[in-house]
């Protein structure tokens, strides 16, 4: 165990993060949209509830990855005396992982009970907070893509390529927010909010992740720089 570098496991968790969100996602299946049928949330949630409750375990166990990825972040950046981008990533970790839990015990709690007592009401309206709860993570995701390519840009541990690619993720995952219409891929269960907006931060946590594991920590404190100034 003494022998163990868990700095660098750390560092790498990130990749453990994006591989057991993407085994859960799968075993948790097709969620009913917004206004489902009784009939369709009962046969979901009930019918399922096993294999429901394997997944909210699996994304549980992601979120702990996800929380160790983040503070590996922190970490680093206050090895590099950018300690304020640090707390950025620290606080907005904290409030992705929050919104995660609640998001994954509406849908344990449906299937565990709720959907199976026969209160259509209740779960109709549990179900539609979870969708709801998919368009608000993008706030708390994108501060946290955010301030992890901002904060090692200025360390020196990202490219000028890598932080414009960082850019526009947080634009693109901050786009999921505002995915509020009635129904079509800008709806809360519509592709964006479903697919798009989270395979975009599941990309930038493993391209991020795989760098950290790969190269470490900063070892010289790089000047802070600005877009303007990139060559």
């Amino acid at each position: 165990m003494n022998n163990v570098n868990w700095e660098r496991l750390w560092r790498g968790s990130g990749l453990g993060f994006v591989a057991m969100f993407v085994i859960a996602y799968v075993i948790y299946g097709d969620q009913p949209k917004v206004g489902a049928s009784a009939g369709e949330l009962v046969s979901f949630y009930d019918g399922d509830r096993g294999r429901i409750l394997v997944a909210s375990v699996l994304f549980g166990g992601a979120v702990l990855f996800l929380l160790w990825f983040a503070a590996a972040i922190a970490s680093t950046l206050r090895d590099a005396d950018l300690g304020g981008w640090g707390a950025a990533v620290t606080a907005s970790s904290a409030a992705l992982a929050a919104l995660f839990f609640v998001l994954i015990a509406v849908g344990a709690a449906l299937a565990h009970s709720i959907a199976g007592s026969g209160n259509d009401t209740i779960t109709s309206g549990l179900n539609d907070l979870a969708w709801a709860l998919v368009v608000m993570v993008s706030f708390p995701a994108a501060m946290l893509i955010m301030a992890g390519t901002f904060g090692l840009w200025r360390a020196g541990l990202i490219s000028n390529a890598l932080f414009w690619a960082g850019l526009a993720a947080v634009i693109l995952v901050l786009l999921g927010g505002t995915t509020w219409a009635s129904d079509g891929i800008w709806a809360p269960d519509g592709a964006y909010s479903r697919f798009i907006s989270p395979i975009i931060g599941l990309a930038w946590v493993a391209v991020i992740s795989g760098l950290l594991f790969t190269r470490g920590p900063a070892t010289v404190r790089a000047p802070a720089r600005t877009p303007t100034r990139a060559r």
